[in-house]
């Protein structure tokens, strides 16, 4: 294993199973051997040899693996790897530094927020924001002006919001990191979206559904025809839990199509078109052109106007699978906000086939795991009635930076509908009448009967679950 460059290169001497022995130079970059330890989850031992010598091992293993170099992408060459680039200029410096940390820890998001005094840099780790760092105001523009020039944006143009990407590759891997900059009174505020273009997707199994919520998620899956809808806020993981549908559903017999905003994943087999409202390609326009090619799955991003609510129904009842998301609190509300959108009741009746509503909730970290019994306030949140339980907690540890959890996992409900149900929301569309319904005849399962099963469980926290669903 080696990762070579032209200012830094990673000859490992030695490979064990609990260390490596590296030989770097004279001055080296302290943050690339941060991120080989935290790339191979092991002990990294230096050995520290004269600039010289370290000419001459590199030039030794760029020999051997020459044929290797060769046969790298010419994109790849292209894009060089930001633990290996030296500049001197503090602004470069810092964003490299910000992105490698986020990389490092798996944040999902950066922010730059600028104040009157000063700008603050934040991380979203398992979607809760950390302060990582300051710049002085007199530094924060060049700040700016480094990440327009990144993502290919007007650095003049201070006035109105711009959006853009960023090709980064950190530490060997690719990332895609989406950028929107706003103007504020202070400066100009940047977002930053890391999304790892070799990561992998989270099959079903994985996305943390009960045993018979899973089997549901299959079988709604596995339907011929009619539209099957995830939802939640923004945040959610609604997008995962699409993907690990396709993932389910890809079959070289079967043609599926995708609309989404933007893609975020690519999926060898699908064919995956993204909006451009530039054009004039919106989800609508895009939805009638993949009608056109003879598709036997359609995944559309997110139902947002009554006119691709009304092109996903007609698909749906035309012989397609459709998925999509809606941003509805629970499961049962999906009915009532589609016929906000101008559905029709028996043509929701006729075409919804299932709803999967869904929280992420912060996982307690195994490191630092400690069981407590839960006071009396707490069961009456969560509508326990009283009595012995041992729920857990994480204490705060270096492997989680003292927060106590590691990791998120979805909570989820899934209403499936069959024809009872469906002869149901033909009658009304109220949707605490259609939950009364499920739970007393279908035994629908709530989100928080959910997450109370993954708090006895261990694997989450009540605190977790109370903010994200309401008793």
């Amino acid at each position: 294993m080696s990762g070579l460059s032209e200012s830094f290169a990673y000859l490992i001497e030695e490979e064990k199973d609990d260390h490596l022995t590296v030989v770097v130079p004279e001055g080296y970059d302290p943050l690339a051997v941060e991120e080989l330890r935290f790339k191979t989850g092991k002990d990294v031992r230096l050995r520290v040899v004269s600039a010289q010598e370290y000419a001459r091992l590199v030039q030794e293993r760029l020999s051997q693996e020459e044929l290797l170099l060769e046969e790298e992408s010419k994109e790849e060459r292209q894009t060089e790897d930001l633990l290996f680039t030296r500049d001197d200029s503090p602004a470069v410096k810092l964003v490299n530094a910000v992105l490698i940390k986020a990389a490092s820890v798996g944040a999902s998001d950066v922010h730059f927020e600028p104040y009157e005094n000063e700008a603050v840099v934040r991380l979203r780790l398992d979607g809760v924001l950390h302060d990582y760092t300051r710049v002085p105001a007199s530094v924060y523009p060049e700040v700016v002006s480094r990440i327009k020039v990144m993502s290919k944006l007007n650095v003049a143009e201070k006035r109105v919001p711009q959006d853009g990407k960023i090709r980064a590759r950190i530490g060997g891997k690719d990332y895609d990191v989406r950028v929107s900059v706003v103007p504020t009174v202070f400066g100009e505020r940047v977002v930053m979206r890391l999304l790892e273009k070799t990561g992998s997707l989270l099959t079903l199994r994985e996305l943390g559904l009960s045993e018979e919520d899973e089997q549901k998620v299959r079988r709604l899956a596995e339907k011929p025809y009619g539209i099957v809808l995830v939802t939640g806020p923004t945040g959610a993981g609604k997008s995962t839990t699409l993907y690990a549908m396709l993932l389910h559903l890809k079959s070289p017999k079967k043609n599926i199509i995708t609309i989404e905003d933007p893609v975020e994943y690519q999926i060898k087999g699908i064919s995956q078109m993204q909006v451009n409202p530039k054009v004039g390609l919106t989800f609508a326009r895009g939805l009638r052109a993949i009608l056109r090619q003879d598709p036997d799955v359609i995944m559309v991003g997110e139902i947002r106007d009554p006119e691709t609510a009304q092109v996903a129904v007609q698909a749906a009842l035309t012989g397609h699978l459709v998925l999509s998301t809606l941003h509805t609190n629970d499961a049962p509300s999906a009915v009532t906000r589609l016929k906000d959108m101008g559905v029709e009741p028996f043509l929701i009746a006729s075409s919804l086939e299932g709803v999967i509503a869904q929280r992420l909730v912060r996982r307690i970290c195994e490191h630092c795991k400690e069981p407590y019994e839960p006071t009396k306030e707490e069961l009456k949140e969560l509508g326990l009635p009283e009595g012995r339980y041992t729920f857990y907690r994480g204490r705060g540890c270096e492997h989680c930076l003292g927060t106590g959890y590691r990791g998120r996992i979805g909570i989820f409900e899934v209403l499936e509908l069959d024809e009872e149900l469906k002869k149901f929301i033909n009658e009304t569309q109220d949707a605490v009448k259609i939950r009364e319904f499920a739970r007393k005849k279908k035994g629908f399962k709530t989100m928080l009967e959910d997450g109370i099963e993954k708090i006895k469980k261990g694997i989450t926290t009540s605190s977790e679950v109370l903010s994200v669903v309401s008793s």
